[in-house]
């Protein structure tokens, strides 16, 4: 019996995706820790559990503050141009797989998806406060004043009887 080759893909689970960060964070910090002694190179790994715990190592006899300090005395030229290379990279090894890439969508900034999460956000709010209306005007329908929210009751009562009735038709058919 051999080894399979795992499908990579998101574990549905809460705990099992806690459950398979915990057995593989260990190989991935060993393999971190190999690289920076056998290659003496900088290695600064930063991962966050599904928990949100956060996990950082640094490379072999080095620090957080040296490899940060190094970082950011690379030009910012220099990182623009090698996050463009790197999206590269993954635009082709996801034409490789079929995927569509957006590059636009890796290229967004926190602060553009802070606003875009924002506005998700109160739309959903706005929905739910529709909803929450819409449920208490059911539920105590002598609060309804509006002409309007009446018919709109009716109307929805109305689509309720149709969908009854065609399933009523279709278990009666079986």
């Amino acid at each position: 019996m051999g080894r399979r080759k795992l499908s990579i893909r998101r574990l549905q689970s809460g705990r099992e995706r806690q459950a398979k960060y915990s057995q593989r964070k260990q190989g991935i910090l060993r393999k971190a820790n190999d690289l920076a002694v056998l290659c003496d190179t900088d290695v600064l790994l930063l991962m966050f559990s599904p928990t949100g715990k956060p996990c950082l190592t640094v490379g072999q006899n080095k620090n957080l503050l040296t490899v940060m300090e190094r970082l950011a005395s690379l030009s910012v030229d220099y990182r623009e141009e090698r996050a463009a290379y790197t999206l590269e990279l993954l635009a082709k090894m996801h034409r490789r797989l079929n995927s569509d890439v957006d590059q636009k969508n890796f290229s967004l900034d926190s602060n553009e998806i802070l606003q875009l999460k924002r506005s998700e956000l109160e739309q959903l709010r706005s929905q739910l406060a529709e909803k929450s209306k819409a449920m208490r005007d059911w539920k105590f329908p002598s609060t309804v004043n509006d002409l309007g929210q009446i018919r709109r009751m009716e109307n929805s009562l109305s689509e309720l009887m149709v969908r009854v009735r065609a399933k009523k038709g279709k278990t009666l058919d079986v």
